[in-house]
């Protein structure tokens, strides 16, 4: 039986480590060992960006919101409070959103959560 050597998929393998590192600065775009160690790498950074990146906008939204309850002589955790007794469940987003677009319906909300508290 004729041995077979499997250079096609090997050849295979590296070609796509190597299309991954295309852009990468000097031998770490061309040498296949230094190539899969940086794409190794950069997988573990992309991977933990994308967590950082859900933390860095809650912060943002929490922020904003903070922000435009100020004028209203109330805090942060006061007003989610005031609006978890109140029974409205809106999410940050949506509730920094509405800060930033529509004052007047923002305004509304400030004044349930402060009557129920």
């Amino acid at each position: 039986m004729a041995r077979v050597k499997g250079a096609m998929m090997t050849r295979k393998r590296r070609n796509k480590t190597l299309k991954l590192a295309k852009s990468y600065w000097g031998s770490k775009s061309t040498h296949f060992k230094m190539a899969k160690q940086a794409v190794k790498k950069s997988g573990v950074y992309a991977y933990t960006g994308r967590r950082l990146k859900k933390r860095d906008f809650r912060r943002l939204w929490i922020t904003r919101i903070s922000a435009a309850v100020a004028p209203y002589d109330m805090n942060y955790s006061r007003f989610m409070n005031g609006l978890k007794k109140a029974g409205i469940e809106m999410n940050r987003k949506s509730l920094s959103e509405l800060a930033i677009q529509d004052a007047a319906a923002f305004g509304a909300l400030v004044q349930t959560a402060k009557n129920a508290l």
